[in-house]
C-alpha cells in the first residue's frame, strides 16, 4: 500500500513537473513525449495510459484484494465511475478542435494552457497562469466557508430536531426536506429575485429604514454564499441529525452528575460521538459547492467566476475547449 502511494506520488510529481517546465530535461521517459520520440501520436498517449494501469493493478495488487476481485463489481463501478473518468482523461490530453469537439492528437496543451501564460501569441517563456489558479482559490475559499455556514446552521438544527419526540421528528424532517423538492434551477433563480435590488429584502429594509438606497448584492460573492448555503444546508443537517438519534443522552446527563458544564459536555462528550455525522456533513456540502455552476452564473456573475462555471462554459456550443474543460475536471477531482 505505501509502495504504491509512494510511486503514485512520484508518477504526479513528476507529470506536474514536466507540464509546468514544458517537459525539458524531465527526469524520466515522459520527455521522449516532448522530445518528439513519439510524435505527438497513439503512441504517447498508450505509454501514458499502460503507466495508470500498471499502478492501478500494483496498488489494487499490495492492497490484497486481488483474490476478492469480483468481475460484477468492477463492472458495476467501472460503467458508473473508472469508464467516464478514463474518458475524461484521456480527452485532457487531446488536441482542441475548431468547431468544438477533439481532433485525436496527444498533446499536454490544456495543461499547458492551465499553468502556463506564454503572452499573446503563445511564443513566450512560461510564466504561472494566475488566471486559473485565481478561480480555483476562489472556489476553495466559497466552498469552505459554505461548509462552515452549514455546520454552525446545521449542527443546532439536527440537535433540535433529535432532541423532540419521536412523534414529532419526521415533521421536522419534512420541514427541512419539502424545499428541495423543487429543482435547483428554479431555487437559484427564486434567491435572485429575493435578492435583487428591487427585490423583497431590500424593499423591506427600505421600509424599516434599516437602508437608505437598496444594498447592492447580485453579482457579489455574498449572493454566491447565499446561493451555495441554501443549496446544500440540508446534506449537512440530515447526516448530523441521524448520528445525534442515536447518541446515548446518559452520557450528557453523567457528565453533568460530575459538574461539567455545558459547554464542556459538548466540546468533550457530544462532538466526540457525532463526528461521523458532522464529517459526512461537511463532504456532503464541500464537494458539490466546489463544482457548484448555477449559483455563480445565476448569482455571482462574471466577476465571480468558479471552478465548475469555468469546465461548464468549455463544453458549451462550438466555441468550447473540450481538452482544457477536462483537464480543469481532471485537476479538480485530484483535489
Amino acid at each position: 500500500f505505501f509502495l504504491a502511494e509512494y510511486i503514485n506520488m512520484v508518477t504526479v510529481s513528476a507529470l506536474a513537473t514536466t507540464l509546468f517546465l514544458g517537459g525539458w530535461q524531465a527526469p524520466w521517459p515522459i520527455s521522449a513525449i516532448n522530445d518528439g520520440m513519439f510524435n505527438q501520436s497513439w503512441w504517447g498517449l498508450l505509454w501514458f495510459l499502460g503507466k495508470v494501469c500498471m499502478f492501478l493493478f500494483m496498488f489494487i495488487w499490495l492492497r490484497g484484494t486481488l483474490p476478492r476481485f469480483r468481475y460484477d463489481q468492477f463492472m458495476k463501478f467501472g460503467w458508473k465511475v473508472l469508464i467516464p473518468v478514463t474518458l475524461m482523461l484521456v480527452y485532457s490530453f487531446l488536441t482542441k478542435e475548431f468547431r468544438g469537439g477533439v481532433i485525436w492528437e496527444f498533446t499536454f496543451a490544456a495543461y499547458d494552457q492551465f499553468f502556463c501564460d506564454r503572452g499573446l501569441f503563445g511564443d513566450e517563456p512560461c510564466s504561472l497562469e494566475w488566471t486559473y489558479i485565481t478561480i480555483f482559490w476562489r472556489s476553495i475559499w466559497q466552498a469552505g466557508l459554505a461548509t462552515i455556514l452549514s455546520l454552525l446552521i446545521g449542527f443546532p438544527t439536527a440537535y433540535f430536531i433529535a432532541t423532540r419526540a419521536p412523534n414529532v421528528r419526521p415533521l421536522w424532517v419534512f420541514l427541512i426536506t419539502v424545499p428541495y423538492w423543487v429543482n435547483l434551477l428554479v431555487r437559484t433563480v427564486s434567491m435572485r429575485f429575493l435578492i435583487r435590488e428591487e427585490g423583497p429584502i431590500n424593499n423591506f429594509l427600505l421600509w424599516s429604514g434599516l437602508a437608505d438606497s437598496p444594498i447592492q448584492m447580485i453579482n457579489t460573492n455574498f449572493a454566491v454564499q447565499i446561493g451555495l448555503f441554501y443549496s446544500y444546508l440540508p446534506f449537512m443537517v440530515l447526516p448530523i441529525y441521524a448520528a445525534v438519534e442515536r447518541y446515548n443522552f446518559s452520557l450528557s446527563e453523567a457528565a453533568a452528575d460530575l459538574y461539567a458544564d455545558k459547554w464542556t459536555t459538548l466540546r468533550r462528550i457530544v462532538l466526540p460521538t457525532v463526528k461521523p455525522g458532522v464529517i459526512a456533513g461537511c463532504i456532503l456540502v464541500f464537494v458539490p459547492s466546489l463544482g457548484a455552476f448555477l449559483a455563480p452564473d445565476l448569482l455571482g456573475g462574471a466577476k465571480n467566476f468558479m471552478i465548475g462555471s469555468l469546465i461548464e462554459d468549455q463544453f458549451k456550443g462550438n466555441a468550447g475547449n473540450w481538452p482544457f474543460g477536462a483537464a480543469a475536471s481532471m485537476i479538480l477531482l485530484s483535489m
